[in-house]
């Protein structure tokens, strides 16, 4: 029987684990603080749980926590993390430093199965999802090598997969990673990216997270995002952004739409007049994502002009609009760019 993996459960499930070896729910709690306050992920050094727990707790269980196979160091800072799972297969996590941030962008798939046709990772195909505690498990990771005094502030759900498709999974580590007793994050310091799984947002839409959202959107007419994101053909435009509409938005919070500017495609000023249309009534803020290059792709990078151009229309109209030049572009660790060998 394979053992469980102690970082697929928040604190009060960890009560339960230890019910069912015969301790009190007490010693769960105190297995959540050596995980999550001091990191500690072998069970004989829990120096305060009795001997013979620790004993059977070994037998029934591990803390898995993917290794760091590869670390690639870039230019403006970040670091792109080759992690190695327990099966073999390989995933990426990118540390991207900003002032006083440091975000960590973590996967929830090995591959990603959507194939939009602009992302060197959608051309993997999908092998499996992760589990909550692989996806809690490039927190552990990264944590360790950084340097002392510094520590992760925000996560983006933005890495290899779609997190909705890997939904339970997803909502568990949020619940995990936002827990006061486990790690504390904020939740308005994660971000949870989706391609536009529609029933994926109604349902985090009741979760009570609390978490933001990001919404892949890159087209503003069905005809040219059917081309480029295949998911469309499930959930088109209109039926997506109603979904945004009934999204609970915390004071203060916008949800992001991210749009990929890809040369003579999606870059025009009428584009941009129709993606005022769309987001009309809804919270928004715009990230506009310069493509970001890789052999075989088939599109480019619109000139800086037409970029600019485009997040001058939004601005005039009250979208607060940003250009997201990807951190990581010179290591491949940028949007749409990871892409790791799935197994050894």
């Amino acid at each position: 029987m394979s053992r469980l993996n102690l970082l697929d459960y928040p604190p009060l499930e960890l009560e339960s684990v230890a019910e069912s070896l015969g301790a009190p729910r007490y010693r769960g709690r105190q297995i959540a603080t050596w995980l999550y306050a001091k990191g500690a992920t072998d069970i004989a050094a829990m120096s305060d749980l009795p001997r013979e727990f620790r004993t059977a707790l070994s037998e029934r269980a591990e803390v898995a926590v993917p290794e760091i196979e590869r670390r690639t160091p870039s230019q403006d800072g970040s670091q792109k993390l080759v992690l190695k799972l327990g099966d073999g297969a390989r995933i990426q996590s990118v540390l991207m430093p900003d002032e006083d941030r440091l975000t960590l962008c973590v996967s929830t798939q090995v591959g990603c199965g959507f194939g939009c046709a602009f992302c060197f990772t959608g051309t993997m195909g999908l092998e499996r999802n992760l589990t909550p505690g692989e996806i809690v498990g490039q927190v552990v990771a990264a944590r360790r090598i950084l340097p002392e005094g510094t520590r992760i502030t925000h996560l983006v759900y933005m890495g290899m997969g779609e997190p909705l498709a890997n939904y339970a999974a997803t909502v568990q580590s949020l619940r995990i990673l936002t827990d006061p007793k486990a790690f504390g994050f904020s939740p308005r310091r994660i971000t949870v990216s989706t391609v536009g799984l529609v029933s994926g947002i109604e349902k985090l839409a009741k979760e009570s997270l609390k978490v933001n959202l990001a919404i892949s959107l890159h087209a503003t007419s069905n005809q040219i995002r059917n081309r480029i994101m295949p998911v469309n053909k499930g959930f088109a435009i209109e039926e997506l952004l109603e979904a945004c509409r009934g999204f609970p938005v915390a004071f203060r919070q916008r949800i992001t739409f991210e749009y990929v500017l890809l040369d003579h495609i999606n870059d025009s000023a009428e584009d941009a007049r129709r993606l005022v249309r769309l987001l009309k009534g809804i919270r928004a803020k715009v990230n506009l994502i310069p493509f970001n290059d890789w052999e075989g792709s088939g599109f480019q990078r619109p000139p800086l002009q037409r970029i600019l151009a485009f997040q001058s229309l939004l601005l005039e109209a009250g979208i607060r609009t940003t250009v997201r030049w990807s951190k990581g572009e010179d290591i491949g660790a940028a949007c749409g760019q990871l892409k790791e060998a799935l197994t050894a």
